[in-house]
């Protein structure tokens, strides 16, 4: 007969460990996993288990997740992280040392500009920042301690578009790094290695979880690639909430119907806008007035439901409260790729030459809402800016 403090601590052991073929992976939450002999553990001492050891090392959901997302962009392998910026700054320190220098373009994502400046400075890491629309021309921004260069295209505040393939080619040649975050176009729209990338990021709280509760960033990479980051991570001790993970892997399932909904909605705005005479420049790629938009037809698949606005020259000095205030519709607020229709408004300074400088960009997310009413919202907040 067992006493009591025994029971507590045992009590349903056996059942918990049952074997249920259900849909879902089941989660877990755990730090201690238990080995089923010590042959094992001698086996895990040595780095030759090929089970999970402990908790860091991924649960039932994150492995599932993972498995998910590398299966997807057809990449080797693929891990989960915390957020965003934590996956951004994980291919930043796993591919970098001391004394190398990186090469951003110009129109990345501002937490990722502020690692490199306020961050890896600290640590003899130097970036430069290249021009947002750059090609095969990324040579003569290229120094002899170049080691990695990182691109996102479109940006996800003025939407330039870099010229992939030219750009990982002349990084196959000189043995550079080449990284992107894919996170607007999701690997649905563009897949990177086909395009001669090495590392594929996604800022996973967007279109992926695509409900606005959840914090999660993934990187995906090349098998070239692979064992240099997993390293990495391993001393890191590098892993994701179970529960975001599962949350993730259900808004996985449904991403390409809700992508598809997001894409045209957004271009049934995008080309509404392009006739309303407060309006100066629509500012989406698969519009032809991009200036990129070959590019865009050339490498991706599809567009999501992110793009932004300028106004007209005489809109310019108004009080753009008065606008953005009276939409009904739109959220005021940061991140983009859930279902709720959202705008943020500023003005952006960039290293290089800038199309849009000195101008408010209004960007906007497209969520789930009916289009005609979206419209119908922005039309009477852009009347209440009178000349």
């Amino acid at each position: 007969m067992k006493n009591i403090g025994t029971k507590l601590v045992n009590g349903g052991k056996k059942e918990a460990r049952q074997n249920i073929n259900t849909i879902n992976p089941p989660l877990h939450r755990a730090s201690t996993v238990l080995f089923d002999s010590y042959a094992d553990m001698l086996r895990a001492n040595q780095g030759k288990f090929e089970g999970i050891a402990y908790g860091t090392c991924g649960l039932a959901a994150q492995n599932a997740f993972e498995a998910a997302m590398t299966e997807l962009e057809g990449a080797y392998g693929c891990k989960a992280f915390q957020s965003g910026i934590n996956a951004i700054a994980m291919v930043l320190l796993a591919f970098t040392k001391q004394g190398d220098h990186v090469l951003i373009c110009d129109n990345v994502y501002g937490p990722t500009r502020h690692f490199c400046d306020g961050f890896m400075s600290k640590y003899g890491v130097t970036a430069d920042f290249f021009p947002s629309d750059a090609g095969a021309d990324i040579s003569k921004f290229m120094k002899d301690e170049t080691r990695l260069i990182f691109m996102e295209s479109p940006g996800s505040n003025t939407f330039e578009i870099q010229d992939i393939p030219a750009i990982t080619k002349v990084c196959r040649e000189k043995g550079i790094v080449s990284v992107i975050d894919n996170t607007w176009a999701t690997p649905l729209y563009l897949n990177p290695f086909e395009l001669g990338v090495d590392v594929s990021i996604q800022s996973a709280t967007k279109y992926i979880t695509g409900h606005s509760d959840i914090l999660l960033g993934t990187v995906s990479t090349t098998e070239e690639k692979w064992a240099e980051f997993e390293k990495c991570c391993y001393i890191f001790e590098i892993f994701a909430p179970q529960e975001d993970c599962y949350q993730a892997l259900r808004g996985l399932r449904t991403l390409h119907v809700r992508l598809k909904h997001h894409e045209q909605s957004a271009l049934d705005v995008a080309r509404w806008l392009v006739n309303h005479k407060a309006v100066d420049k629509v500012i989406h790629p698969a519009l032809e007035s991009h200036p990129e938009h070959e590019l865009w037809k050339r490498d991706f698949k599809g567009s999501s439901g992110l793009f932004a606005f300028t106004l007209r020259d005489e809109y310019e000095e108004m009080d753009h409260s008065v606008f953005v205030d009276s939409l009904e519709l739109f959220g005021l607020g940061y991140s983009w790729g859930g279902y709720k229709s959202l705008i943020t408004g500023g003005r952006f300074k960039r290293n290089n030459s800038f199309a849009y400088e000195g101008k408010t960009i209004f960007r906007l997310n497209i969520g789930m809402e009916d289009v005609d009413d979206l419209k119908k919202d922005l039309e009477q907040g852009l009347s209440k800016l009178k000349l």
